[in-house]
């Protein structure tokens, strides 16, 4: 097994042990973006960067070219507020586009959204949101706004 197909299996595992802990105590484990990058990868066929990568967290081969994508994450829960939010979005950095991948309360994608970099510097730097433009944070319907539905799952 490569060190590549290891971690797979690792996150694979830590999403079932995810799963689990927040069926026995009704919170999150705080393992949301690992799992949600092992679901962009598996299903987009992504090669995922080392940890700590500087404003990327996959590699994507497209015509011969490599785009460096960002996955944020974000898991709604049937008792979710409406209102969410992505995590930090770092314009500083490196990147070509944004993933958000949704997660399901069994820790399974349902669906994964693409934003490029420019549209996503725009939303992020339009004036009115100290949230927005300090934190780099932005709503989930934003992000779908701004962006475009990459996969979803059959079926939802």
């Amino acid at each position: 097994m490569t060190q590549i197909e290891r971690v797979m299996e690792i996150l694979r595992q830590t999403k079932l042990l995810a799963r689990e802990y927040h069926q026995l105590t009704g919170k999150p484990l705080g393992v949301t973006g690992e799992i949600a990058e092992y679901e962009a990868a598996r299903i987009l066929n992504l090669e995922l960067t080392p940890a700590r990568q500087a404003g990327y967290d996959a590699l994507e081969k497209v015509n011969g070219e490599t785009r460096r994508l960002q996955v944020k994450s974000r898991c709604i829960l049937e008792d979710s507020k409406r209102s969410q939010t992505v995590s930090s979005i770092n314009i500083r950095k490196e990147f070509d586009a944004v993933l958000l991948v949704l997660l399901d309360q069994d820790f399974e994608a349902f669906e994964i959204h693409e934003a490029q970099r420019e549209p996503v510097i725009a939303a992020l730097t339009a004036p009115g949101s100290r949230a927005r433009n300090e934190r780099g944070a932005m709503a989930v319907s934003k992000f779908k706004a701004i962006g475009n539905l990459r996969w979803r799952r059959p079926g939802v």
